[in-house]
Order: structure tokens, then sequence, then C-alpha cells
């Protein structure tokens, strides 16, 4: 049975985080929040609690996890080889949603790494965390707390619907601040390799690197061969129902009436300034909030998805949002949830609905 408990996200109750460390330190499963999405969580130098982690996700093995961290020094004790430059830029950076991938120690398991020799390594900025791995005694191998390849959870009752009777305790700390998983960056390459965009954009990581190096694969228009953090390979983020991406929004319209007169019952994900155009159309809608706060869209896409299937459609249709800022992660987030499926032309829904005829 999974023991669900209520925490003050701001001022977590001491009795409670003591009794959730107890669960980490007996090796078990605690699923926590982070600013970012909530995390499911064991001792990372632990291989056997570690392999609880992939058995209640239904994860694959090879899929490396991030080590969450409750101070500087601990850094230490899961990475080696550090350079100066990222000690002092952790320093400035952390707590907060940017990972490094640095060459591990011999004390963090192959099970947390996903067979490599390098960690991933983050200090998550919510209170809960900090506290849980304090009183945890060790660093915390946490994913996010979802069944694989479905959307990450941004609320405990996500969690819930996902992991309920998997896990040893769920910590319910409210929603999450960003919706979207932690920017990941490679640092034992120069110049570093962005790995996974998130809430921590390329524009900041250029003012703090001076270069970074975005591959395509970070955009969610692929995915890598070897994944050195999560989110690099595999399907992730999905929803259940079939979603599309309109890359050029000038054909979103025509998109739908196509679709419409396949014979598909259709939702459509939007920004509120694109959600006003639609209202009359025979379109279910999922409003996202205001494509000038895309932090707004972030904090929903995740819910957004876990909305598109307990609706009565067959197809959800996204739209594109601006790559700057936060921005790129909500599209690589977005194209890995549809499987590839980007619309650039109205011709293009043929190659993903052929279970339909006029």
């Amino acid at each position: 049975m999974t023991e669900v408990i209520k925490v003050d996200p701001l001022y977590p109750e001491l009795d409670k985080i003591k009794r959730a460390a107890s669960v980490i330190r007996a090796g078990g499963t605690v699923v926590f929040p982070t600013e970012t999405v909530y995390g499911l969580g064991a001792n990372a130098l632990n291989p056997e609690a570690v392999k609880k982690i992939f058995i209640a996700k239904n994860r694959p093995m090879d899929n490396p996890l991030i080590v969450h961290i409750e101070r500087l020094d601990q850094l230490q004790e899961v990475a080696m080889e550090i350079p100066e430059e990222i000690i002092n830029i952790a320093k400035i950076v952390w707590p907060g949603p940017l990972t490094f991938v640095l060459k591990k120690t011999d004390k963090v398991p192959k099970e947390t790494t996903g067979g490599l020799d390098t960690v991933a390594v983050r200090m998550p900025a919510h209170p809960i965390a900090l506290a849980l791995i304090r009183e945890s005694g060790v660093p915390i191998a946490a994913p996010s707390a979802n069944l694989a390849t479905k959307p990450s959870p941004t609320r405990a009752e996500h969690v819930i619907d996902d992991l309920y009777g998997k896990v040893d305790m769920i910590l319910d700390g409210g929603e999450t601040f960003f919706g979207v998983e932690s920017t990941v960056i490679n640092v034992t390459v120069n110049p570093p390799v962005l790995l996974r965009p998130g809430p921590f954009s390329v524009e900041e990581l250029e003012k703090i690197f001076g270069k970074i190096v975005v591959p395509e694969q970070a955009k969610g228009t692929g995915e890598f061969s070897v994944a050195l953090a999560p989110g690099m390979k595999y399907k992730h983020y999905a929803p259940s129902k079939k979603l599309l991406v309109v890359e050029n929004r000038g054909i979103l319209r025509d998109v739908i009436k196509e679709l419409i007169e396949i014979g598909y019952r259709v939702a459509l994900l939007c920004a509120k300034e694109v959600c006003k155009e639609f209202q009359a159309e025979k379109v279910e809608i999922i409003e996202l909030g205001s494509e000038r706060n895309l932090y707004e869209i972030s904090k929903n896409l995740f819910d957004s998805f876990r909305k598109l299937d307990k609706l009565d459609v067959d197809i959800g249709v996204i739209h594109s949002f601006s790559e700057r800022g936060i921005g790129l992660a909500i599209m690589n987030r977005t194209r890995k949830a549809s499987g590839f499926s980007s619309i650039y032309n109205k011709e293009d829904v043929w190659k993903y609905v052929s279970d339909k005829v006029k």
C-alpha cells in the first residue's frame, strides 16, 4: 500500500520528512516534488533500491537517472575530476533546474547511471526535496514519477494515477513550478553540449559558458543513440491519444478542418490567444495559458496531455511556440510527445492518420 502524505511546500513538517527519509534509508521509494516535476526517489548509492525505480516506472535499465544532492560538498561524493569552473558555476546556479553530466565516482552504481561512466547531478530548488535529501543523509536518484512514456507529473494526483501501489510513499506538496524537467548539459566536453532543454535556457547558459553546442536532438526532432541523461532516448512525455504538432501555424485551421473531414474528433491544445479563434469550431479546447508567458505554458503542458487522454476525442493537435527561453523545452517535450509527428503543410496529416478514410 502506498502512503500519501500532504506536506507544506514552503515549510515542510519535519516529522513527515523524517518518516519519508527513513523509507529512503531502508532502501524504499519516495515520490517528492521538485521545482520542475515530481520525482521518484531512492538511495542513489544503493543498487537494489535504484532497481525499484526502474521496476515501478517500467523504465529501460539503460536510461540513466539524475542524482539529487542537497549541498555542494555532496557533489564530490558522486562525481570526480570536476573542473573548478563547474564548481564555481554550481555555487551560482544551485539550487536550481540545471543538471550537469560529469564523470562518476566508484560509489555510484551502474544501475544509477545506466551503465555509463558519467553521472547526471543537480541540486533541486524545492524545500521538500532539499529537506528529504538532508534527512536521508544520502544522494537521491530520481527520474520523473510517472510510468515510462507517460507525461511527467506536475501534481500529486498525476503520480497517484500512474504509480499508486508501485511505490512506498508519495509526498504531496501541491503543484510544481516549472512543469518541465531540468536542463541537462554535458560538461565533460568542451564546449559543453546541451542534452535536454529545460527551465534554464540556452540564452542563460551562453551567458555562463560563452559557447555551448545545441544539437538538433535537443530541439526534439530526433533521439540520441546513447542516453547520457534522461529524456534523450526512447518515447517520452506522451499522452495515449495521438498528438500532432502543427509547426506552421498559418495552416492550423486547415489541419483541423482536414482531420474533421476525415472523421476525427479533435482536441486543440493552444495558447489562450489562439484558443479564442477556435471557440466556434467543432473541436474540444484545452487552454495552456497565455503565449505572453511561456512559463505558464510549460507549467500546464504535461497536465494538458493528461487532459487530452480523458477527453472523448480521437486525436490532439497542438501548435508550435517560440523556441526562445523555456520555449525550446516546450517544443522539445511536445515533439517527443507526438512521436515526432510534425505538420508543416496540411498534406502532412496523411502521414500520421491512415486508419480513417474519407
